[in-house]
């Protein structure tokens, strides 16, 4: 298994590579999935959307866009707004830290099969993502 962190239109670096890269790895064991190979691409607003127009053809900001590649194990691209990012952790009163680890976990959880589509299965990420976010010690 690869974890792989990169960064588009925009200078950034996440820290703690090997404490986020082990946070996968767990919940990935724990949602009795096959690692596979996933990327993060931390990127700027206008990169995210031009993503967002182009394969999901929406003209909306957003935090995440994750592709799953058709695989036995779990494998896939996951964007990530660092400027929705630190955004949101001002919105929500949280550090950007432990924002960054919740849209991480909330794209591995994607890539598990957990959608985000109504009401009840927002409900259910969000508390698979406190459940991840309280194990790896996150604040």
């Amino acid at each position: 298994m690869a974890i792989l962190f990169f960064s588009k239109g925009i200078r950034f670096s996440i820290s703690n590579k090997s404490r986020i890269s082990k946070t996968i790895q767990n919940l990935i064991k724990n949602e009795k999935k096959k690692e596979g190979d996933i990327s993060f691409t931390f990127c700027s607003d206008s990169f995210l959307l031009d993503i967002n127009k182009k394969f999901l053809r929406h003209n909306t900001l957003t935090d995440i866009i994750t592709f799953q590649y058709p695989a036995d194990k779990l494998s896939g691209e996951i964007f990530i707004s660092i400027p929705r990012v630190r955004e949101n952790a001002k919105k929500f009163n949280v550090s950007i830290q432990q924002e960054l680890y919740r849209v991480i976990i909330h794209g591995v959880l994607h890539l598990c099969g957990y959608t985000d589509k109504n009401n009840s299965d927002k409900a259910m990420m969000s508390k698979r993502e406190d459940y991840y976010l309280k194990r790896a010690a996150i604040k």
